[in-house]
């Protein structure tokens, strides 16, 4: 089987081009940008006329999409874009799998919830409610997919973070180790993601053919729970950063132009009995990653 990635220079393709390289499927690799020393095919989603030119021309069944507008405060400034991308372009692809029979499958957010007060991990039935032009348009998204038609994979994940690009890991690692203090949010309660489980998770479902019949809304997250300031807590203390004094703080001590969910646990168990994966614990795959990234430990 054809499949295409798209956002494939991002944080999550980077990690599918690594769990897929010895796969049997034949795996086309595309982004707006080219890196050097990666293989990528240029392609704008945002064109339907150019997807459709891609899925025919390399007989494509599946699309993996790993694009997606994520500066969740910019993205209240810039909403024509960040619907473009997050909605406009998820309907492209759901057409163009729809015409050829193929399979979508998108990864979408925990910002679709958050409007509401909840304290029980979020199913994938629960009404989105999200607060901000990120989560709006990224429901959108799901949304739009639903109403092509077309087979689909819909997969909710959180706090999402990896070796490639900028992300929390990255920014902490840098902070502890160079700032004798810092103050992190400790309500607001989710779980980290490393984004290579996720990548691993979706190659599973897609290389063993484990989607006949079980299209509709997933979630996935590492397992366990945590705040941010847990969270930077094991990122100083796995990376010896211990000389930083790292202090628990309320949200509004950091002014945001987006109200983010202060609780956005995933439920995981439809994903994990549907297509028996397995999901690490937060800590393990921290430290994983830490490894691949030759951080101290």
């Amino acid at each position: 089987m054809n499949i295409l990635v798209t956002g494939a220079n991002g944080q999550l393709g980077n990690e599918i081009r690594i769990v897929a390289k010895d796969s049997h499927d034949a795996y086309i690799y595309t982004d707006v940008v080219e890196v050097e020393g990666v293989e990528t095919t240029l392609l704008d989603i945002t064109s339907l006329d150019a997807v459709r030119k891609m899925v025919q021309e390399n007989d494509v069944k599946c699309i993996i999409n790993c694009a997606a507008y994520t500066n969740v405060d910019k993205a209240e400034t810039d909403e024509v874009f960040c619907e473009l991308l997050n909605a406009k372009a998820v309907e492209n692809l759901a057409v163009a799998m729809k015409e050829v029979d193929g399979l979508l499958v998108h990864v979408s957010t925990d910002y679709v919830f958050g409007g509401d007060p909840y304290n029980t991990p979020c199913k994938e039935d629960q009404k989105g409610t999200p607060t901000g032009v990120y989560g709006k348009t990224k429901l959108q998204g799901e949304q739009n997919i639903l109403a092509s038609g077309c087979y689909h994979i819909i997969i909710r994940t959180a706090w999402l973070y990896s070796e490639f690009g900028k992300n929390f890991v990255k920014t902490m690692l840098n902070l502890t180790a160079t700032k004798p203090q810092l103050k992190v949010v400790f309500d607001q309660v989710g779980t980290p993601t490393y984004a290579y489980d996720l990548a691993a998770a979706i190659y599973e479902i897609v290389s063993n053919r484990k989607f006949d019949g079980n299209d509709g809304v997933y979630h996935y997250s590492n397992e366990g729970v945590c705040s941010w300031f847990d969270f930077t807590k094991m990122i100083a203390e796995y990376a010896g950063n211990t000389d930083c004094d790292i202090q628990p703080c309320h949200s509004d001590e950091f002014p945001s132009p987006v109200k983010r969910p202060s609780y956005s646990v995933l439920d995981k168990t439809k994903i994990k009995e549907t297509f028996s994966v397995k999901v690490p614990y937060w800590t393990t795959s921290l430290k994983v990653c830490l490894e691949r990234m030759n951080v101290k430990q």
